[in-house]
């Protein structure tokens, strides 16, 4: 092993002079050199910048991977196979599990039952959205999460160590204006009051040998404050270019940011068209509730005159239902809805028709009019105004 003592040395002496400026700098006891107001600002803006783009990295990991224990977990897996140069394997989401989890349920109460039937549509549609999600997550690790992470790991260390050398330089620069300023006030010092060497009992003779060692030792601490000033303004040259790159790391992150929102978009938009067809096919699947229940009848003499006559659910004839003299509501159509037999009415979204019931009807539907048209409607397709 090369041990240098002389390397060693000179720089544990280094350390110790910057060590002590920077003391009498806080102290107030030295003075220091400060950059320019442009030079400020810009460092103030990547400081900024570093600050905002962790805290969004950060909560759009959390937003992505809401569990903080899968979130190490996935990090720690792709931190594995980033090093084996292999592509980590896709993670099932939680919807997938879910979907995957009611349709084993499914099998176990029989597919044939209304439930066991609704569980197997419910965790189809469940892991389409899973399936939705997945890719929605994999597009924004590449297109947002990755550049964000880049500046973060790659460029903000190169200009934090840029700063911290352009410190260190400032840091020698003032060490060396300070020992220059102490050497021409020794010089002067000198020069004013000549020191006097004793050569013989009672004999003084004047000596010129402190002027000239002072004068030396000026003449070097201006050789060393030009090379360090040199060595400073060119690493505050190179930093002021890496700072001002924050501008150009602003603009990549709008970009990306854009794409963020494209993908967020797209997935939303995924998830809307899924659970509106996962409406409709659970208004077409049959109801627990009506096929257990006993079909009422509503006594003769309860019905106002005007009121519709009483009807089976099973046995309802849309064309003999008679819209009732009070009990009618205004509703909101949400979704589009297609009819699935001539006995219910065909919806689009954001249309108003009137709605009301009928004695023995199933709860979740409706009787629905739209000018002479009229048939069943399913709630959860509307919005009751009023």
């Amino acid at each position: 092993m090369d041990f240098n003592v002389k390397k060693l040395a000179s720089g544990a002496g280094l350390f110790f002079t910057r060590a002590v400026q920077f003391t009498e700098e806080k102290l107030g006891q030295a003075e220091k050199t400060e950059l320019d107001a442009h030079f400020e600002s810009l460092m103030s803006r990547a400081d900024c910048t570093k600050l905002w783009t962790e805290k969004i990295y950060r909560q759009t990991e959390v937003l992505l991977q809401p569990n903080p224990i899968d979130h190490t977990g996935a990090r720690i897996e792709e931190f594995l196979y980033e090093k084996l140069d292999r592509k980590a394997p896709s993670r099932i989401t939680n919807a997938e599990l879910l979907g995957q989890y009611m349709q084993d349920a499914a099998k176990e109460f029989g597919p044939g039952t209304p439930y066991g039937s609704t569980l197997i549509e419910v965790g189809e549609f469940e892991r389409r959205l899973g399936a939705a999600e997945r890719e929605f997550l994999q597009t924004s690790a590449i297109s947002f999460l990755t550049p964000l992470r880049n500046f973060l790991e790659g460029d903000w260390r190169t200009i934090s160590k840029e700063r911290r050398l352009l410190e260190n330089l400032r840091l020698d620069l003032d060490a060396c204006k300070a020992r220059l300023k102490k050497a021409k006030q020794a010089e002067a010092k000198a020069a004013m009051a000549p020191d006097f060497q004793e050569t013989r009992p009672r004999n003084y003779v004047l000596s010129a040998s402190a002027s000239a060692l002072w004068s030396e030792e000026v003449e070097k601490a201006e050789h060393e404050l030009r090379v360090a000033q040199t060595e400073f303004d060119r690493q505050a040259e190179v930093t002021r270019l890496l700072l001002e790159g924050i501008s150009s790391t602003h603009v990549n992150h709008l970009r990306c940011l854009h794409e963020f929102v494209e993908a967020q978009a797209a997935y939303y938009k995924q998830c809307h068209f899924h659970m509106q067809e996962l409406q409709k096919e659970l208004g077409r699947l049959p109801n627990a509730f009506a096929l257990n229940s006993t079909p009422s009848m509503v006594p003769a003499g309860s019905a106002t005159d005007g009121d519709s006559t009483p009807v089976e659910t099973d046995t309802l004839k849309i064309e003999e239902v008679q819209a009732p003299a009070t009990g009618t509501r205004k509703a909101k159509v949400l979704y589009d809805y297609d009819a699935a037999d001539s006995s219910e009415l065909s919806l689009l979204a954001d249309e108003l028709i009137t709605v009301y019931t009928v004695p023995g009807m199933d709860s979740d539907w409706l009787v629905g009019e739209r000018g002479n048209q009229k048939g069943k409607v399913p709630v959860t397709y509307l919005e009751l105004l009023s």
